[in-house]
C-alpha cells in the first residue's frame, strides 16, 4: 500500500465534494429524485457522521487495538433518525469539511504504521490498508451519487431547451 497515493485521493475527493456542493440552496439540496434516492442534504449528513463515527473510528480502532467493542453505525437508519434531510445544508457542510481536515490531520500524523493489520468484525476481517481504501471507495461511491444530483439540477433547469446534443446520459 501507498499511504501517499491514499491520502492525495482523500484530499481530491474532499476538494470534488467542495465543488459538487458549492452555491446549492437548501432548497434544492433537500431534492430526492425520486423517494428511494437521497437528496444532496442526506449525502453530506451521511458524509459527515460516516467520517467521524465510521471510517477514522474504526482505522484508529483497528491500528490501535483497545479493550472496547467495535463502535456500531446505522448509516440506512440514521437518514430517518437522524432526520438529515430537515438539516441545515451549509451547516452539515461545515461540519463534513471540519471533519475531514480532523481525519486528513490524523492520518498525516500516523507513524510506523502496519496496514497490515487486521481486526475480525461481524462484517469480516479488516486490515488496516483495507479500511482505508475503504474510505477512499466510499467518497467516490457518494461522488457519483452527487454527480447524478447535479445532472437531475441541470436538467431541472434546463427543461426548456434540449440537452440531447451534450451526450448520452
Amino acid at each position: 500500500m501507498k499511504f501517499s497515493e491514499y491520502y492525495q485521493e482523500m484530499v481530491n475527493s474532499t476538494e470534488v465534494i467542495r465543488a459538487l456542493t458549492e452555491n446549492v440552496s437548501q432548497a434544492e439540496a433537500q431534492i430526492r429524485p425520486t423517494s428511494e434516492d437521497w437528496s444532496m442534504l442526506e449525502v453530506m449528513c451521511h458524509l459527515r457522521d460516516e467520517e467521524r463515527e465510521d471510517f477514522r473510528e474504526h482505522l484508529d480502532f483497528i491500528l490501535h487495538p483497545q479493550n472496547r467493542e467495535w463502535a456500531k453505525i446505522d448509516p440506512q437508519g440514521w437518514i430517518t433518525s437522524r432526520k438529515y434531510n430537515e438539516q441545515d445544508f451549509e451547516e452539515v457542510k461545515i461540519s463534513f469539511f471540519e471533519e475531514r481536515r480532523k481525519s486528513l490531520d490524523w492520518l498525516i500524523d500516523l507513524v510506523d504504521v502496519d496496514w497490515d493489520i487486521t481486526y475480525d468484525s461481524e462484517f469480516g476481517q479488516f486490515s488496516a490498508g483495507e479500511m482505508f481504501a475503504c474510505w477512499i471507495a466510499h467518497d467516490n461511491l457518494h461522488i457519483r451519487q452527487l454527480v447524478e444530483l447535479q445532472r437531475a439540477h441541470i436538467e431541472r433547469i434546463t427543461q426548456t431547451h434540449n440537452i440531447l446534443y451534450a451526450g448520452d446520459w
